[in-house]
């Protein structure tokens, strides 16, 4: 009896399909509401959503949010999958967007400065705040069409990807709203979504606009999931899990208080 228990056992180890292989995702560790080492944000939730939907699981490559990020990442294989991407972004291979968000304009609640327009006048003397992304040109884009109106002396820029030894390094804008060091901040709306409730004081936020600012100035963007250029067969499967678990997708974005808008 025994050597037959061996036997089948042996049969069975033989015949065992192999694990699939995980869903290999590069993430910042420290990013926000975006991702984080623990897990937290909900690109990491959406990652685990599309494991669990594939059958495997999420193994994660660290890497800080940064210029030169798909060269070290997907290019390098260290990973397969980057959660959020511009849709159409030319490094990646994008699925469809899964979610269409806008910058913001932010401020605290208790001053109920309801500010909604690039050509409010108040703009002009209001301490603004705005993310830099570098000194090169390459900006936001409220740094170009606040600029663009001659705002300028009254706008302090706040590094895009700030002090990185301090917790979601990008909330730093949104903090010196709440210390009252800056009037309105105008960012990128999951930011502004996410720790409107979080900061010492609350913030109130609503959408800039108008959402294209002439000539062609865009605030609203599509969000989507990118893989290696290539890798047609990874993105196809992404893109039939997202599709089924679109719902599921949609109260993560909701949990995390994303704004989000139609197709323009």
């Amino acid at each position: 009896m025994r050597a037959t228990a061996g036997a089948l056992l042996a049969l069975l180890l033989l015949g065992a399909a192999p694990a699939p292989a995980p869903l290999r995702v590069c993430a910042d560790p420290n990013n926000l509401p975006f991702s984080n080492a623990r897990g937290e944000g909900f690109e990491n939730r959406i990652a685990e959503l599309l494991a669990r939907e594939l059958g495997t699981r999420v193994e994660y490559t660290w890497w800080a949010q940064r210029r030169g990020l798909v060269r070290h990442t997907l290019a390098a294989g260290a990973c397969d999958l980057l959660v959020g991407v511009p849709a159409g972004w030319d490094p990646v291979l994008a699925t469809r967007p899964y979610y269409r968000s806008t910058y913001v304009f932010a401020w605290r609640r208790d001053r109920a400065l309801d500010v909604r327009s690039l050509d409010d006048p108040r703009l002009r003397t209001l301490r603004l705040g705005v993310q830099l992304i570098g000194d090169n040109g390459v900006n936001t884009p409220p740094a170009h069409a606040l600029a663009r109106r001659g705002i300028v002396q009254n706008v302090r820029g706040y590094p895009i990807y700030g002090d990185y030894a301090r917790p979601s390094p990008a909330a730093q804008i949104l903090h010196a709203v709440a210390d009252d060091e800056i009037d309105v901040a105008v960012v990128w709306g999951p930011l502004a979504g996410y720790f409107a409730d979080r900061l010492t004081t609350p913030l109130a936020f609503a959408p800039v606009t108008p959402a294209i600012d002439p000539p062609g100035l865009r605030f609203t963007f599509a969000m989507a999931a990118g893989v290696r250029k290539g890798d047609t067969p990874l993105r196809d499967r992404l893109q039939a899990a997202l599709d089924r678990r679109a719902d599921d997708v949609r109260a993560i974005l909701d949990a995390y208080a994303v704004p989000r808008v139609e197709q323009p």
